[in-house]
């Protein structure tokens, strides 16, 4: 029997350890902030060395740590690395949860739990592919490493950030991550991203001798009305990723302004002196951070009385098309799955960036089933184990088969 079918085979005869895996990484709290994934680590660690591997932890916070675990395949190939992270977002309000939050529920196909979408089911699956790859390991070339790591949500440096830092060898030679775009699309792509401060100064004083224009609270409506038009505005996809995709309403090409915070003032009848907003720009491939600064930069000078201070900015972020990670994960999937998954721009910011941003081809794959997680957060069941298949395939295809 071929590798693959042999992969194939032994991955859907473990769905109840799947299953299991998935259920005590839900059990395991991570959400950030803070941020701590010293429980599901654990779990992780668990789960690898029961399965014969040696994982190890790289850790900047013991609170926070990161694992991995490495399969030398037999002879000399690509270094391919598999990424997820262990922390989720917060619940958010959990009477609204149809299910517990950090109990996996099993329903109509569907795998509930907190971080089940984003990002625990791709977790689990990608532990399950590398320990079915350790038991073949003499079968192919090349070398397999899975990341599992802190601090991805809120962007933080205890992550991906720190393990590259102390492991530069985990750059590899292709990078999947279990991050999904959504749908059980694939994301060759992702937005960048532009956090700004915005500062608002005006006159002070009793409310009653307040002008127009004159107020610090005022002039930032004024700004934040203006910054909003900045929503229609689109991207032409550069060459390398023309027929991108940019999925449902056209998301991935468009520019996303959301103030996420304001402040100004305590009392009602004085004039606030100063207000603040904070803002999160998504950026679409084809529209820079640089471009949207200087955008704002002129509309905070024509307005006037407001500064604005760059707090995160990168930009958007691709692999190419032709790259053989692209068509290999693509061309793997289509023979899963039966269809081939439409190649768009991930919404939100993902890891993957991270090793793009070392010159490694990388691609966001996995069974998170919209666009974003939240309330009654879940996977489709079957969408983890064909993501398991599909990790362990595209690794074998990329490595080669001895």
């Amino acid at each position: 029997m071929s590798l693959l079918h042999v992969l194939d085979d032994a991955i859907r005869a473990e769905r109840a350890t799947l299953l299991e895996l998935a259920a005590r990484l839900v059990r395991a709290p991570s959400m950030s902030p803070p941020g701590h994934t010293a429980a599901v680590a654990a779990e992780v660690l668990a789960y690898l060395r029961q399965a014969g591997l040696s994982p190890q932890v790289v850790a900047a916070e013991a609170s926070a740590p990161n694992v991995v675990a490495e399969v030398e395949g037999t002879g000399s190939g690509p270094h391919v690395v598999f990424n997820a992270h262990m922390d989720t977002m917060q619940a958010g309000d959990e009477t609204a949860w149809t299910v517990p939050v950090l109990d996996l529920t099993r329903r109509d196909g569907k795998v509930f739990g907190l971080g089940m979408g984003n990002m625990k089911g791709a977790l689990a699956a990608m532990c399950l592919a590398t320990a079915v790859l350790n038991r073949h390991r003499h079968r192919f070339a090349g070398k397999l490493t899975m990341t599992a790591v802190c601090d991805e949500v809120m962007f933080g440096e205890r992550g991906t950030v720190h393990l590259l830092r102390a492991r530069p060898d985990l750059a590899g030679d292709y990078l999947i991550s279990g991050e999904g775009p959504g749908f059980m699309q694939l994301a060759p792509a992702e937005k960048g991203l532009l956090w700004l401060d915005v500062q608002a100064q005006g006159m002070g004083g009793h409310s009653s001798r307040a002008l127009e224009g004159r107020t610090a609270a005022m002039r930032l409506a004024v700004f934040l009305s203006r910054l909003d038009r900045m929503n229609s505005h689109f991207a032409v996809p550069p060459a390398q990723i023309k027929d991108i995709s940019g999925g449902e309403g056209n998301l991935g090409m468009r520019l996303s302004a959301n103030v996420g915070a304001m402040s100004a003032g305590e009392v009602r009848s004085l004039i606030a002196e100063h207000a603040r907003a904070e803002i999160d720009f998504r950026l679409p491939p084809g529209i820079s951070a640089a471009e949207v600064q200087s955008q704002v930069n002129a509309l905070a000078q024509e307005i006037g009385g407001l500064s604005v201070t760059v707090v995160k900015a990168w930009d958007a972020n691709w692999t190419a098309f032709e790259n053989p990670l692209v068509t290999t994960i693509r061309k793997v999937a289509t023979e899963i799955r039966g269809v081939p998954p439409e190649l768009v721009v991930r919404l939100p910011g993902s890891d993957a960036r991270r090793w793009r941003d070392l010159g490694t081809p990388a691609v966001c794959y996995g069974p998170q089933p919209t666009l974003s997680a939240g309330v009654d957060d879940y996977a489709n069941e079957q969408d983890l184990i064909d993501c398991a298949v599909i990790y362990a395939r595209t690794a074998i295809g990329l490595m080669g088969i001895v």
